[in-house]
C-alpha cells in the first residue's frame, strides 16, 4: 500500500511537472530531464511511469480532458439546455487555464502542430459548445434569425482567443474579462423570452450577481 501511494504521488508530479514545461516551452522543445527535475524525481523514476514523452503527453491531455469534461457536465446539471450553461463553463474554462497547470499544459499541447492527429481539448470544447447550442435553438432559446451553427463558431473562436491570450498575459481570463464578453454578446444571441435572466457573470455563487441588460428598444 506504502508503495502504491508513493508510485500515485509520483505520477501525479510528473504529470503537474509536464503540464507545465509543456505549457512553457511546447511538446517539442520540452525534455524529460526538464520534466524530471521540476518534478523532483529521478529520470529514471520518470521512465518508469512514462516510456516516453508522448507518453506523458497523452497524460496531460487526458487529465486535464477529465477537468474540462467535469465543468461542462456539471454547467448542463444545472442550467439545462440554457444559454447560461454555456456561459457558466466558459467561466469556469478560464478559471481552470489560470489556475490549473494540468489544463493550461493540455490546451497547449493541443495547439502544438507536433501534436495533431492527437486528441484534442479544443476539439472537445468546440463539439460541447456546438451542441449545447443545437440544444438552445431547438428550445427556442437563440434570437429569431440566429443560427446554432453560427453562435457556436463565434464562442469558440472568442474562447480560443482568451485561451491564447491568457497564455501570455492571465488578465484575458478574469471573470470581470469574461463577463464584459458575455455582456457585449448575449444580447445578439438569446431571445428576448430568456435574456432578461441570464447572467453574463455566471450563476456560480461565488460570481457577481451581473445580469445582462437588455438592448434598447
Amino acid at each position: 500500500m506504502v508503495k502504491q501511494e508513493r508510485a500515485a504521488r509520483t505520477r501525479h508530479a510528473l504529470i503537474q511537472a509536464a503540464a507545465a514545461v509543456f505549457a512553457e516551452e511546447g511538446f517539442v522543445t520540452a525534455s524529460l530531464s526538464t520534466i524530471s527535475r521540476r518534478a523532483g524525481v529521478s529520470n529514471g523514476a520518470l521512465h518508469f511511469h512514462f516510456a516516453n514523452k508522448s507518453m506523458l503527453a497523452d497524460a496531460v491531455e487526458a487529465q486535464a480532458a477529465e477537468v474540462v469534461r467535469g465543468i461542462t457536465e456539471a454547467a448542463r446539471a444545472r442550467q439545462g439546455d440554457s444559454l447560461q450553461a454555456v456561459v457558466d463553463a466558459t467561466h469556469e474554462l478560464m478559471g481552470a487555464l489560470a489556475h490549473d497547470v494540468v489544463v493550461r499544459g493540455g490546451f497547449e499541447l493541443a495547439g502544438d502542430c507536433a501534436r495533431r492527429g492527437e486528441a484534442s481539448l479544443r476539439t472537445q470544447w468546440q463539439s460541447w459548445v456546438e451542441d449545447s447550442f443545437r440544444r438552445a435553438e431547438r428550445n427556442g432559446a437563440l434570437a429569431e434569425g440566429v443560427s446554432w451553427a453560427d453562435s457556436a463558431r463565434v464562442i469558440v473562436a472568442a474562447t480560443a482567443g482568451f485561451e491564447v491570450l491568457g497564455g501570455g498575459d492571465t488578465s484575458w481570463l478574469s471573470r470581470q474579462n469574461v463577463t464584459r464578453f458575455w455582456e457585449v454578446i448575449l444580447p445578439r444571441l438569446a431571445g428576448r423570452r430568456d435574456l432578461e435572466r441570464l447572467l453574463s457573470a455566471g450563476s456560480r455563487p461565488s460570481a457577481p450577481a451581473s445580469a445582462v441588460e437588455r438592448p434598447g428598444l
